[in-house]
Parts: structure tokens; C-alpha cells; sequence
């Protein structure tokens, strides 16, 4: 019941939480993600939880906050809504509603989870910390390669020997 709850409250959260530094979403737009995070916590495996998400993303990407330039503190709420909601769908997706929880999959989520959401913090204070600052010439290219060598390295980290699959 817990994470049915969180899966639908974690994108209304993350929706709503663009009021404090900017205006409220419009009702339209609220209902619809309430309709859809609604839907996702019933279905946690389905494809709602990505539009939802998508619906949020769209609303601070292109919104009033997205206007205002430096991202304000209240986005590390909505990044925390939507990684809550998040994390409780996958664990959510394992069975069925009325199946018990097992502590040891619920402790290892809790810690995933909680290790992806360090990177919110992270990235808001680069963002705020450079705001004024010129972009250096090939900026995005190192980026993108940082990010590229990032996955690649963390993939290599998980990968599951042969044998341990045929078990």
C-alpha cells in the first residue's frame, strides 16, 4: 500500500513543488498527471510512470521555472518526488499487490535509490555554481564523453558472469 501511495504521490509532489518559486501548474495539466500517476500505481510495470515523468520533466523544462534562469532549490524536491516514485514502482513491479515485501529486495532498492538521488544535489549546485560563468569551447563534448566513459565503466562494474546466470 505504501508504495502504491508513493507511486502515485512522488510526480503530483514533483509537479506542484515548481509553486514555491514560480506559478502552479495549470489544472489541466495537474489532473492529468494525478490521473496518470493514479494509473501507475495500480499498473507499476506499465509504461504510465515514463509519460508521467515525461509530463513533469516537460513542465520544469519549458514552464515559468525554466524562465526564471538558475534552477531554484524547490527542483531537488521534484527530483526527489520523481525518484521516490521511481524506486517504489520497480520494487512495486516485482508482484502482485497483495505479495509481502522482502526485506532483503526493499533494502537493496532503498540503497539504489538513495545513491541515485545524490546525484539531484549534485547537479543543482554545478548548475548554480556556474550560472554566470561563459561556456568554455567544447563544454558539451566533454560532458558527453565524461558521461559515455561513466556508463561504460558502471555497466562493466555489473556485469553478470555466464555461469551465475545458468544457475
Amino acid at each position: 500500500m505504501i508504495l502504491r501511495v508513493a507511486i502515485a504521490l512522488g510526480p503530483v509532489v514533483a509537479l506542484t513543488a515548481s509553486g514555491l518559486d514560480a506559478d502552479l501548474p495549470p489544472g489541466w495539466l495537474l489532473a492529468l498527471v494525478v490521473v496518470v500517476s493514479s494509473g501507475h500505481a495500480f499498473l507499476p510495470e506499465s509504461g504510465l510512470g515514463t509519460f508521467g515523468m515525461l509530463l513533469v520533466l516537460a513542465w520544469w523544462g519549458l514552464g515559468p521555472v525554466a524562465e526564471a534562469g538558475a534552477p531554484p532549490a524547490s527542483i531537488l524536491l521534484a527530483a526527489a518526488g520523481l525518484v521516490v516514485a521511481h524506486c517504489a514502482a520497480i520494487v512495486a513491479a516485482y508482484g502482485p499487490g497483495d505479495l509481502p515485501l522482502d526485506r532483503g529486495l526493499v533494502v537493496t532498492w532503498v540503497r539504489r535509490c538513495a545513491v541515485a538521488a545524490t546525484a539531484g544535489p549534485v547537479i543543482w549546485f554545478v548548475a548554480v555554481a556556474v550560472e554566470d560563468r561563459p561556456e568554455p569551447a567544447g563544454v558539451w563534448v566533454a560532458a558527453l564523453v565524461a558521461a559515455t566513459v561513466a556508463a561504460v565503466v558502471a555497466s562493466a562494474m555489473f556485469v553478470i558472469e555466464e555461469e551465475e546466470v545458468d544457475r
